[in-house]
């Protein structure tokens, strides 16, 4: 009898079939969509960087962790994640050497210092491509037109006059490789809600308040929507399990927050486009709307008559 335990662990108990690998996997699968439009548009620079990215993380990954002697988990797909997200996020001119070291940076500095799966605080790919940004500037906003591969303006830079719609929605414009196309990340959204990965609290949040804020500001709210990184990073970025709000109004609030910053970026900052520095902000204000959002306890302030 001295041998039995019972192990008492707090509430909720939740047991589900879904595990890290099977989550990354259907990220992954949700992607690909976004791989392949990027590869037809910009042909053999969207192969080298997002292969670059992916080794980069995952060897990044794999190292630190041997150097912390811990176990090396790069199997469960996170790191490979990030990689091809932030080769999704960059120029598709963006030089290899480049490339590799925001991928590291990604890993080591976006994830591993804080004790790696789980624990970091802001999503690792949006900190590798604050930290190109912050470091290449012009490289970070060397854009080319797709195909021809020569030098063009974003459609945020060049306004929603000269902006034709159908090439924002199926990418037939300059920006990151996995920005361009409206629809080939429409379909990789409708797939990971379709999984259950992602809530649609988040995405739906941020495209809303866009909406709301473009109208109230007198500009073409469907520009603004198609235009940037806005529905990647609202699809594939924001809604990051680990940096992500767990209640359902801390979703909500985590969301049109995200899409206010991006607005107030856009109208009237002097950068056009915010959806990198609106999630990471929102990503630091995670943790006060998982407390201040949190579930009243049943019974809680309620008198029990005598």
């Amino acid at each position: 009898m001295d041998d039995l335990r019972l192990l008492v662990s707090p509430s909720p108990h939740i047991r589900d079939t879904d595990t890290t690998e099977k989550i990354m996997f259907a990220v992954l699968l949700a992607l690909l969509p976004v791989v392949a439009a990027s590869i037809y548009f910009f042909r053999w620079d969207a192969v080298r960087v997002v292969l670059l990215a992916s080794g980069s993380a995952v060897a990044t990954e794999a190292i630190f962790q041997r150097l912390r002697k811990r176990p090396v988990t790069v199997a469960d797909g996170s790191a490979l994640i990030t990689g091809v997200l932030l080769g999704l996020s960059v120029p598709p001119t963006l030089p290899s050497w480049m490339v590799i070291l925001g991928s590291a940076f990604a890993i080591a500095i976006g994830k591993q210092v804080f004790g790696g799966l789980g624990h970091n605080p802001f999503n690792p790919a949006l900190v590798g491509r604050a930290f190109l940004t912050a470091s290449f500037a012009k490289a970070m906003t060397a854009w080319t037109a797709p195909i021809d591969a020569v030098s063009a303006a974003t459609p945020l830079a060049m306004g929603p006059a000269v902006s034709r719609i159908p090439d924002l929605f199926f990418g037939s414009v300059a920006g990151a490789l996995g920005e361009t196309s409206a629809l080939a990340i429409l379909l990789g959204g409708i797939y990971l809600f379709y999984r259950g990965v992602i809530d649609y609290r988040i995405p739906v949040g941020i495209l809303g308040s866009v909406t709301v804020f473009a109208l109230l500001a007198g500009q073409d709210p469907v520009f603004h929507l198609l235009s940037g990184s806005l529905l990647f990073g609202a699809v594939y970025m924001a809604t990051d399990m680990v940096t992500s709000p767990v209640t359902k109004a801390g979703r909500w609030i985590f969301g049109i927050g995200i899409g206010v910053i991006i607005m107030v970026i856009r109208v009237w900052g002097g950068f056009p486009e915010g959806v990198t520095y609106a999630i990471l902000f929102m990503n630091a204000v995670t943790p006060l709307l998982n407390r201040w959002t949190r579930p009243r306890i049943y019974g809680q302030g309620v008198k029990v008559s005598e």
